[in-house]
C-alpha cells in the first residue's frame, strides 16, 4: 500500500510544487504524492527552471488548492511555510503532520543571478528533507 504524502504551502506555486517533484522522483511507485496551497498563485516559471536543471520535470503541475479529501485520506500532511502550517485544516488524528519551513524563493529580491540562486537553495534544501524522509518513512515500512 502506497503512503499518501500531501505537500502544503500558501499558493502552491514554488515549494510544494518542488517537494511533490523531488517525492515523485524519489519515491517512485511507493508513494502517491500531492501538493497544493491555502491559495493559488499559479505555477512559478523560476521553480519549473531550477527543477529542470536536475533534471525534475514540473513543468505540467499547475496550482491546486486544498483538497479536503486528499487531506483526509493522506498519510502525511507536510507544510513548508508558516501560513500553510497556521491555517491547514483540521487533519484526523491517523494523518501524521511535519512542519518545513523553506524561505520563499519567490519573495528573493536582487538581481536575477541572485534570484535564482535562492530558488536553487531552496530546491537543495527540500530535495535533501525529502530523501531523508522517504528513507526513514517509506522505507522502514
Amino acid at each position: 500500500m502506497k503512503n499518501v504524502i500531501y505537500f502544503l504551502c500558501t499558493g502552491n506555486s514554488c515549494r510544494s510544487q518542488m517537494a511533490e517533484g523531488w517525492a515523485r522522483r524519489l519515491g517512485g511507485d511507493r508513494l502517491e504524492v500531492h501538493s497544493a496551497g491555502i491559495e493559488t498563485h499559479g505555477l512559478n516559471s523560476r521553480a519549473v527552471a531550477v527543477m529542470r536543471e536536475v533534471g525534475v520535470d514540473i513543468s505540467h503541475h499547475h496550482s491546486k488548492l486544498i483538497d479536503p479529501a486528499v487531506l483526509a485520506r493522506a498519510d502525511f500532511v507536510i507544510t513548508l511555510c508558516g501560513d500553510a502550517e497556521e491555517t491547514c485544516p483540521w487533519t484526523p488524528p491517523t494523518v501524521k503532520r511535519l512542519y518545513w519551513p523553506f524561505p520563499d524563493p519567490a519573495r528573493a529580491t536582487g538581481s536575477e543571478e541572485q534570484v535564482m540562486a535562492q530558488f536553487r537553495a531552496v530546491r537543495d534544501g527540500i530535495r535533501e528533507k525529502v530523501g531523508q524522509f522517504i528513507a526513514r518513512e517509506t522505507l522502514s515500512d
